[in-house]
């Protein structure tokens, strides 16, 4: 929870969030056994539902394998919970007193989709696009996908549940600024 990051306290118990129209809703906080920052880790492997893993490991599936090919396992998990743990700082820089809690592997992939369009432009994936089953390069694909999640991260205010679209954005910044890093001395 970005509020928890930025105070370093944990907050516990019955919390009141009201959402960009008005409406207000609780949200029930418990403690957490470890200090407030391991939740930067431990959000990454938390989803929201079974919907949401699939989706997260769908992508994980079709775009990771080949840059853990490259990098090997070691370096592959080093960038891809470097990537997370930026996707989690940009959604708290953007939001620093939300009461909503993160979760979820999306920001860490996102940065692996970074890394893959910058390493694998033209590599060929299949996608939907518009509806229809297609197969084109994957920068066509990646670059549909981040500007929709910088057009709906634009729209929709910060802090406000659903979509962390700024953990998105940040943590596919990250994957393209950092990847060449990661990749030093492997043939791509």
């Amino acid at each position: 929870m970005p509020k928890e990051v930025t105070t370093g306290v944990d907050i516990t118990g019955i919390q009141v969030v009201r959402d960009s129209l008005g409406h207000t809703g609780e949200i029930q906080h418990y403690a957490t056994p470890l200090p407030v920052y391991f939740n930067f880790l431990s959000s990454m492997f938390m989803h929201g539902s079974i919907a949401h893993i699939f989706g997260n490991m769908l992508f994980l599936w079709i775009f990771g394998d080949n840059l853990e090919n490259l990098l090997g396992h070691v370096r592959y998990a080093s960038f891809y919970l470097v990537c997370g743990f930026a996707a989690a700082a940009a959604q708290i820089v953007m939001g620093p007193d939300s009461i909503i809690p993160m979760l979820g592997a999306s920001g860490a992939i996102s940065g692996v989709l970074g890394g893959y369009v910058l390493l694998f432009p033209q590599r060929q994936v299949r996608a939907i696009i518009f509806n229809f089953l297609t197969t084109v390069p994957a920068f066509v694909a990646i670059g549909i996908w981040i500007v929709y999640q910088l057009v709906l991260g634009y729209l929709s205010p910060v802090g406000s549940g659903g979509v962390a679209y700024a953990a998105h954005i940040g943590g596919f910044i990250a994957g393209v600024a950092l990847i060449k890093v990661f990749a030093l001395g492997r043939q791509v």
